[in-house]
C-alpha cells in the first residue's frame, strides 16, 4: 500500500467519480482551530478562580453556520466522517448507540471520543511501504451524509486486486443474516455485476477495497472506498490471503472439499453459532458506565456523586462541588445520554 493510494481513497476525491452510485453527501474544509480542538484532550475548563463557576468551550461561529446549513440541506439527520474514516468506534457515546448527528456538538462528541479520526488527523500514512517518502500534504475536510437507514445484514465489503474482484466479505460478520444464507447466489452476482457496470476501470487506482449496501430491491450502492492494506479491516479474509496471488475459497460446509470456482470468494456467516463478538466492543466502557448512561441503576449514580465529591481538593469550596454534582444530577435527567457529559467534566476532577 503506498500513500498515494491512500490519498486516492479519500472521500473528496472518489465522490465526484462515483456521485450517482452512493448516498448524497456534502464536504467543507475542516479549519485548523477545529482540528486542534478535535486532537485536545481536554474537553471543558473550569476556570480556577474561586468565586465563579463558569465553564468556557471554544466557539465556531462561522463553521457552526457552515455545519447546519449543509445538515438542513441533508435533510436534517447526517452520518458524519473525516477523510477516510468514520466514529463507528464512538457510537457508544451517542444517544441510542447511533452516529446519527442533528447538529454540531453531536459531531464532536462522536470525534473527540474515537481513535478511527485520531488516526486520520495523525497517522493516515502509518502502515504505508514508502514510509520514508514525503508525505502529502492533506486538505481535511469534514463530510456529512444524508442519513439513510441501512441494514447491517445489506452491507458487504469487497475487495479488488489489479482491478479484479477478487473477495466479497459480509460487512457485520459477527451476526448471522438468514437472507444472506438464502440469496448467496444473487447478492454475489448483484455485486459482480454492479463492480463490472460501474467500478471496475474507473477508479484511480487498480488495488482498492469498496464497501456496497444491497437494498431490499436487490439495488447495490457504493459506500465507501478504502485503501488495500492492513489498514482496512480485513473482516472474513486475512491479508495474507487477499496479496498472496492464489485463488481464495468461499464459505465451505463442514465435510465440503474446496472446489474450483469463478468469480469473486463470497464469504458470510454460515450460523449462529460462528457468531463472533463486535471488533468495536475493545472501545466500549465498562457496563456499570452503560448503567449510569440509560439511567438503569440509581444507586450508582448515588455511589458516583459521593466519590466526585471525595476528589474533591481542599482549595476547592463547597459551592464549587455543589454546583458540578448538581449539573451532573441535570444532564442525568436530560434526554442526552448521561456518559457523554461524564467524560466532558474529565477535566475537572
Amino acid at each position: 500500500m503506498k500513500k498515494e493510494q491512500v490519498v486516492h481513497c479519500q472521500f473528496s476525491v472518489w465522490y465526484p467519480i462515483f456521485k450517482k452510485l452512493t448516498i448524497k453527501s456534502l464536504i467543507l474544509p475542516l479549519p485548523q482551530n477545529v482540528i486542534d480542538y478535535l486532537l485536545d484532550d481536554g474537553t471543558l475548563v473550569w476556570s480556577d478562580d474561586e468565586t465563579t463557576t463558569t465553564v468556557t468551550a471554544p466557539e465556531f461561529p462561522e463553521f457552526t453556520c457552515k455545519v447546519l446549513e449543509a445538515i438542513n440541506a441533508l435533510g436534517g439527520r447526517v452520518f458524519p466522517k473525516l477523510n477516510w474514516s468514520a466514529p463507528r468506534d464512538a457510537n457508544w457515546i451517542a444517544l441510542n448507540s447511533s452516529l446519527q448527528c442533528q447538529s454540531l456538538s453531536d459531531i464532536f462528541l462522536l470525534f473527540k471520543s474515537s481513535d478511527f479520526i485520531t488516526h486520520d488527523l495523525t497517522q493516515p500514512f502509518v502502515q504505508c511501504s514508502d514510509l520514508d517518502s514525503p508525505d502529502p500534504v492533506i486538505n481535511y475536510e469534514l463530510v456529512l451524509r444524508k442519513w439513510s437507514e441501512l441494514i447491517p445484514g445489506g452491507e458487504f465489503r469487497c475487495f479488488v486486486k489489479e482491478n479484479k474482484l477478487i473477495g466479497i466479505s459480509q460487512r457485520d460478520y459477527t451476526q448471522y443474516y438468514q437472507h444472506v444464507c438464502v440469496q448467496e447466489q444473487q447478492i454475489c452476482q448483484a455485486i459482480q455485476d454492479f463492480f463490472s457496470q460501474h467500478i471496475q476501470y474507473n477508479f484511480l487506482d487498480e488495488d482498492f477495497v469498496l464497501d456496497v449496501y444491497r437494498d431490499s430491491r436487490g439495488k447495490v450502492w457504493l459506500i465507501d472506498l478504502n485503501p488495500f492494506g492492513e489498514v482496512t479491516d480485513s473482516l472474513l479474509f486475512t491479508w495474507d490471503e487477499l496479496t498472496s496471488g492464489n485463488s481464495l475459497s468461499a464459505n465451505q460446509d463442514e465435510g465440503e472439499t474446496a472446489q474450483q470456482q469463478e468469480g469473486p470468494a463470497f464469504r458470510y456467516t454460515t450460523s449462529e453459532v460462528t457468531v463472533q463478538p463486535s471488533p468495536c466492543l475493545s472501545y466500549r466502557i465498562p457496563r456499570d458506565f452503560v448503567d449510569l448512561s440509560t439511567g438503569e441503576d440509581a444507586y450508582k449514580l448515588i455511589d458516583f456523586l459521593k466519590l466526585v465529591g471525595k476528589k474533591q481538593t481542599n482549595k476547592q469550596t463547597n459551592k464549587q462541588t455543589n454546583t458540578l454534582l448538581l449539573i451532573l444530577i441535570v444532564h442525568f435527567v436530560s434526554t442526552h445520554s448521561f456518559i457523554t457529559r461524564l467524560l466532558l467534566f474529565k477535566s475537572s476532577l
